[in-house]
């Protein structure tokens, strides 16, 4: 559904053109500069790529251009073309693993293209490997745009339906994407994303301590993130509107409470903790918390009584919630991004004819220069 809905954002896109300064500069260069000129070779080699083989090679180039003194001359629109062009040859393999390998590659896109690639997961129904690209999102902290963040949830919903086995580093994962994109939005959907992403951050928290949550992760290291599961629970509770919970949602929440203030799971977060961190106040913060979750589960019993007595609780689960809020807005979403888009294509022009001129002028005075030199040689 919502992959059909995003199909019109395969516009035609014009070739990203190689920043033309660049040529002056290398040609400049001692000759035996190889690297620059393999360098050289990728930027040009990205826009006429032709075939998935070539998309291969210029992996390798890629690879070159990050570990060059010039890899700040990576420009936006090539690393938009990059992407295009693995999705266009059935390299996507390529592209999640130069996304993902950042130190390696560099590949920072713009939400356009992140939305391109999470939608041609999600058309071949692959909600990891959507995932996949929604975890990135997350890290680079790109929720900004409205359809990001309804593809980013149509995503992970689709993909907890499947009921996977996620290790505790892909429920943080999941928690922390759902919760930053349910942040963005201001409508139950969105505070249902919130409640279930505090709560796998929180579940995160309680087994391996709170050092193992924020490590290389765009969260706040203050401990309590179950508490703050309950306090959008507390917030639906008292909203005069029609804001509700999913039942299914909250069933998930409750499960989660119940198994960590089981014996067994308790002794097994214990020893997770002191395996995992050695500064002693973080250890008694973690036990500090871990002692709270008795009150958590009675507060949470609390506020699902208060909920369905005030008729808050939502039959429908997270998945039907999202897809029902896909329906609603993407359409006009997708003709706000459709503009930007071109207007971002404009700039990209723009900027190419100022490095055009940049060159030329490079150029002029070079030449400037070398006849300076040889009319002063001639004099001598």
């Amino acid at each position: 559904m919502a992959a059909s809905i995003l199909q019109r954002f395969l516009l035609p896109v014009r070739r990203a053109c190689v920043p033309q300064s660049l040529i002056g500069g290398f040609k400049l260069l001692n000759s035996a500069t190889v690297l620059i000129r393999i360098i050289f070779k990728y930027v040009c080699f990205v826009d006429s790529i032709t075939c998935k083989e070539e998309v291969h090679q210029a992996e390798y180039y890629l690879y070159k251009f990050r570990h060059s003194p010039n890899c700040w001359y990576l420009r936006d629109w090539t690393m938009h073309s990059w992407f295009r062009q693995c999705l266009k040859y059935g390299a996507r393999d390529k592209a999640l693993y130069t996304l993902k390998n950042k130190v390696q590659f560099g590949m920072f896109p713009d939400e356009f293209t992140f939305n391109l690639l999470i939608d041609s997961y999600l058309k071949d129904k692959d909600y990891k490997g959507a995932c996949a690209v929604v975890e990135e999102v997350m890290l680079q902290e790109t929720f900004d745009l409205p359809t990001t963040q309804i593809l980013s949830l149509y995503a992970l919903s689709k993909y907890l339906t499947t009921k996977p086995g996620l290790s505790w580093q892909e429920q943080r994962s999941m928690g922390t994407a759902l919760m930053l994109a349910g942040l963005k939005q201001e409508n139950s959907t969105g505070l249902n994303a919130q409640v279930l992403g505090h709560a796998l951050i929180g579940k995160v928290e309680m087994t391996r301590g709170i050092h193992a949550v924020f490590h290389k992760m765009p969260l706040i290291w203050t401990p309590g993130y179950f508490s703050r599961s309950l306090a959008v629970m507390e917030r639906v509770c008292s909203d005069a509107g029609d804001l509700r919970l999913s039942k299914e949602v909250l069933d998930t929440v409750q499960e989660m409470l119940q198994d960590l203030s089981s014996p067994t799971t308790s002794e097994a977060g214990e020893e997770n903790t002191t395996e995992n961190q050695t500064d002693e106040s973080i250890d008694e913060e973690d036990e500090l918390e871990m002692a709270k979750l008795p009150l958590y589960l009675a507060k949470f019993k609390d506020l699902s009584e208060q909920l369905q007595a005030r008729g808050k609780v939502e039959s429908a689960g997270l998945e039907a919630l999202v897809s029902r809020l896909a329906q609603e807005t993407l359409p006009a979403c997708e003709e706000a991004d459709i503009a930007e888009y071109r207007r971002r294509v404009q700039e990209w022009e723009a900027e190419r004819l100022q490095l055009i001129r940049r060159e030329e002028e490079m150029r002029e005075k070079t030449k400037q220069e070398q006849e300076a030199r040889k009319a002063a040689s001639d004099a001598q």
